[in-house]
């Protein structure tokens, strides 16, 4: 998929998935959220080569979902923050893995609990104008001219 190219594609399922679409991306953002910030423990953590490491943390860095942070000044070393924009992105995680767990499940699966609570989350995605479960009720796609009008 060609990044600059899905920068002005109108749909945003598709402009996401230009950077973050890989596996990759999605298990280093995966692990910047479990705690893990530096470069050797996501590269333990995940077994990715350096150089594939290295891309993957630059385009999340360039698309604002990471941010370096100097924590040592000899030898310089730097590690990955997650944004707002990181932290934002667990919902989407959390319902790749529900997916997963429901059509790729059997077998033992890391279980995820609310710390506070103690329960197990069940993450579904819901509307926030109707309060409806996606995926129960149609959808309408409205793409927008080259006018910038809606259709």
């Amino acid at each position: 998929m060609n990044r600059e190219k899905s920068r002005n594609d109108p749909c945003p399922i598709s402009r996401s998935l230009a950077f973050a679409g890989d596996a990759w991306s999605l298990l280093i953002l995966r692990d910047a959220h479990a705690g893990l910030t530096r470069f050797d423990q996501f590269r333990k953590s995940l077994g990715i080569a350096p150089s594939m490491l290295t891309r993957r943390l630059a385009t999340l860095t360039e698309e604002g979902l990471l941010e370096k942070r100097l924590y040592s000044e000899h030898p310089p070393r730097e590690e990955y923050l997650l944004t707002a924009a990181g932290r934002d992105f667990l919902p989407v995680l959390f319902i790749i893995g529900a997916w997963g767990r429901k059509y790729r499940g059997g077998g033992k699966l890391v279980r995820f609990f609310d710390a506070e609570a103690g329960t197990e989350i069940k993450a579904v995605a819901v509307d926030e104008v109707t309060g409806a479960k996606i995926g129960t009720r149609p959808i309408r796609t409205v793409t927008p001219d080259v006018g910038g009008q809606v259709k």
